[in-house]
């Protein structure tokens, strides 16, 4: 029995997609960032095992042209090599274009952060005049704790992508545990914008006051809307 061409070239194409997703940073669109220097090693052990089972497949005719009795496995065998290289096409795509990370498309679709789960009771932001940076999730977190107490009208930043296009608007932004698979949305409702709204999976930084609830969701009245291209890590 020979290892396959068709194996083999699988298997080297699977592991050079795991590098080029990991050496220019597109894998962060997919999983943790963390993950990154895993995937680079099991991408090399991948390429390193594809590279070995195609060597071993083409020199296999060679030595082993005359040892074949059995003429109906051999048969299959090369109908299996026919079917495994229709693979090469899915493989090979990828290397070409990468998709592109999760968007307003899944907002509605998955299942929502539960914000209210375990969260604390949060002190008061620190008095100032710049705007607090803060992750949607926390501004969640706050607006449900006490009404929103400890916000104590001070300026917020936060980051994230359209997930609807109209006035008010919806910004979103998703949690992940480890990769895209788990991803849910966190959302936050922008009021009180003038003139036209970005884009739907335009990304932006919103800078603004916290609201109120509605339904549940947070308000932010937007003081500022500043449009910014897509951030390397786009999960919180």
């Amino acid at each position: 029995m020979t290892s396959s061409p068709a194996g083999g070239t699988i298997t080297l194409l699977t592991g050079a997609v795991l590098l080029r997703l990991t050496l220019t940073g597109t894998y962060q669109r997919y999983v943790r960032v963390g993950m990154g220097p895993w995937l680079a090693v099991a991408g090399v052990v991948i390429v390193v095992l594809g590279l070995a089972t195609l060597v071993r497949a083409l020199r296999a005719p060679a030595q082993g042209a005359g040892d074949r009795a059995d003429d109906l496995d051999h048969d299959h065998g090369e109908h299996g090599d026919r079917v495994g290289w229709l693979l090469l096409a899915p493989i090979a795509a990828l290397l070409l274009v990468a998709p592109p990370t999760l968007g307003s498309y899944g907002v509605d679709r998955g299942a929502a952060v539960d914000v209210r789960a375990g969260a604390p009771t949060f002190d008061p932001l620190p008095a100032g005049d710049t705007p607090a940076p803060m992750t949607l999730l926390e501004l969640n977190q706050r607006a449900l704790d006490h009404d929103g107490e400890s916000f104590g009208g001070r300026t917020v930043q936060i980051t994230g992508f359209v997930a609807d296009e109209g006035t008010p608007f919806r910004l979103a932004r998703y949690q992940i545990a480890c990769c895209a698979v788990d991803a849910a949305p966190v959302v936050v409702r922008i009021v009180g914008t003038v003139g036209a709204t970005p884009a739907r999976d335009q990304w932006v930084t919103v800078t603004g006051t916290f609201a109120g609830l509605e339904d549940d969701v947070p308000e932010l009245s937007a003081t500022s809307i500043v449009e910014i291209p897509p951030p390397e890590d786009p999960y919180e």
